[in-house]
């Protein structure tokens, strides 16, 4: 038996001696095991009492097979959302006796591929995903023999439990938001054209759908184009839709880092915000409440997309049944009113 159970000196070897039986019957009670007679294991209780010996987890784990780790894979932790997401699944994780080893792929396929089959993977029990690279041609790459999780909503029809959030409707609810408020020219920041799947291409259709139902013309010159969706391409995109001089009285950028971006823009030119430009954004992070003005946005349920992502990820660790019929979860959302949209 390995003497890598050794706390402040004290050993497996020390707490069987005290209690007079074998280091197998040490381990055996430490691991639960329940065919042990009370009395004996009432000794080796005591014993580990007397000497302050303490379980090395890390080694009863991988004995275990498991080792109490999960992966997060995330694109970048410099967007905010991503911060607090990661922010919520470890403390989702901490209360579920799990700890959270944080990757980030910088939104590369060639990255989000190797975070599949990295050594990283014999460290942990399981993996909560989020790609943007990937598509539904790499459907076959997440066919694995390890639980997984996937977060947000670039891959659908993967054979994995996916937590996901109300795009279309979300973003059709931030759009209705704005013509509740008499905007009629609405312009939607961070459309990715010809993108058919991901984020940017829901939140469009959901955009689409509130002037539809508002009998509002879909205008082409009021889409602003983004790549990353980060504060200095909001501001880019806004700059370039004021230039082409199309009237805007209202704005939907597809996050909140676009949207402070978009403020930034109105802001240098001198325009109003909400009196002659209303704004709301997406994601509801913490900065959108200290904006100024602050910023109205879509929570799109952060706190239940963590834990819920957690607590499918525990089960399938639990029951070892990578394999399972998929579930798909969409967490609820809430549209956050604040000063950018007030009239």
């Amino acid at each position: 038996m390995s003497r890598a159970g050794r706390t402040g000196g004290v050993t497996m070897h020390d707490v069987a001696a005290r209690a007079g039986v074998s280091i197998k019957t040490v381990s055996n009670v430490l691991n639960e095991y329940p065919y042990i007679r009370p009395a004996t294991r009432e000794r080796v209780e005591q014993a580990i009492a007397d000497l302050g010996y303490q379980v090395n987890l890390s080694a009863r784990n991988l004995r275990r097979g498991s080792t109490g780790i999960i992966g997060l894979a995330l694109p970048e932790l410099r967007l905010p959302y991503f911060a607090e997401l990661a922010d919520s699944v470890i403390r989702a994780a901490e209360s579920a006796g799990l700890t959270v080893l944080i990757e980030q792929t910088g939104a590369e396929r060639a990255r989000e591929l190797a975070v599949l089959t990295s050594a990283q993977r014999q460290l942990t029990d399981g993996l909560l995903y989020s790609p943007l690279a990937l598509d539904l041609g790499d459907l076959t790459s997440l066919e694995l023999d390890f639980p997984m999780v996937l977060l947000g909503e670039r891959i659908f029809g993967a054979r994995a439990d996916h937590v996901t959030m109300a795009n279309v409707e979300a973003a059709r609810a931030a759009t209705e938001h704005l013509i509740g408020r008499g905007r009629r020219r609405i312009a939607v920041v961070g459309a990715h054209l010809g993108e058919s799947s991901g984020s940017a291409a829901l939140r469009l259709e959901g955009y689409r759908a509130a002037l539809e139902g508002a009998g509002l013309p879909y205008d082409p010159a009021l889409v602003g184009e983004a790549g990353l969706w980060h504060r200095a391409t909001g501001a880019d995109a806004m700059n370039r839709l004021l230039d082409a001089g199309a009237p805007i009285d209202g704005v939907f950028a597809m996050n909140d880092a676009l949207a402070l971006g978009v403020l930034h823009a109105l802001h240098d030119r001198g325009i109003e915000v909400p009196g002659e430009v209303a704004v709301i954004g997406f994601d509801d992070i913490e900065e959108a409440q200290y904006s100024t003005p602050t910023l109205s946005s879509i929570a799109p349920g952060r706190e239940q997309i963590a834990q819920t992502a957690v607590g499918l990820l525990r089960e399938r660790i639990e029951r070892g049944d990578a394999a399972g019929p998929p579930r798909t979860i969409v967490a609820d959302y809430v549209v956050v009113a604040r000063e950018s949209t007030r009239s």
